[in-house]
């Protein structure tokens, strides 16, 4: 059955380049990583769970949330699949049901966010507590969509249809279905989070080093 069904809105992904070492103790057995001309990332991913259903149903509260992840990218058999370091929401059943079930590292937090349409430009913003202060992401983006190309670094960080956890000695496969996304370029962007308290020391040279920025809404 299928865990969770929902529609995602207004997605932000801000990627950084990573020492591949750094991720080796989150590889799940029998995949290895994946990367883009030699280079391997991570992704911090924004965005708002809509029209959710939990294991078929449409649960009171747990309809329309925030989620903020931390992903990589590896591949498995041919297939190009991410692993999550952590899945943070405000729904503490969605964190139990996916944690105990399926093994995933789901947290519960408050958070918050919000989208404002300018003139000539959209602002999204997604916002959570972590050790009693507000992180946050966001950022500023032309109001024109465009397509992503084939074979481009924005296509490798987007198209990917599985997920795989690492539980143990046990890797976990599942399927994430979901079109095709359309991007909006962005013109600034902010960071505003803590990633050695988010995610561990190992994360912490993250604080000042971004490569990529990018924002893809649907």
């Amino acid at each position: 059955m299928t865990f969770l069904k929902a529609y995602w809105k207004n997605l932000i992904l801000i990627n950084y380049e990573i020492d591949p070492n750094i991720l080796k103790p989150f590889v799940p057995k029998g995949t290895q990583l994946d990367s883009f001309n030699g280079k391997y990332y991570v992704s911090v991913v924004g965005f708002m769970f809509m029209n959710t259903k939990v294991l078929g149903l449409k649960l009171p509260f747990h309809i329309n949330f925030e989620e903020v992840n931390l992903r990589f990218y590896v591949k498995h058999n041919g297939k190009r699949g991410v692993v999550f370091i952590k899945e943070i929401v405000p729904k503490a059943l969605i964190t139990f049901v996916a944690n105990t079930i399926y093994h995933e590292h789901y947290q519960t937090s408050k958070m918050k966010h919000s989208w404002m349409e300018h003139q000539n430009y959209n602002e999204f913003q997604y916002q959570w507590r972590s050790n009693q202060k507000w992180q946050s992401i966001s950022v500023k983006t032309e109001k024109d969509f465009s397509s992503i190309r084939d074979n481009s670094e924005e296509q490798f960080i987007t198209e990917h249809y599985f997920g795989y956890t690492k539980h143990g000695n046990k890797t976990y496969e599942y399927e994430v279905v979901h079109p095709t996304w359309r991007q909006l370029k962005v013109v600034d962007f902010n960071v505003n989070m803590n990633f050695e308290d988010n995610y561990g020391q190992r994360f912490k040279n993250l604080q000042m080093d971004y490569l990529i920025k990018m924002g893809l809404i649907f």
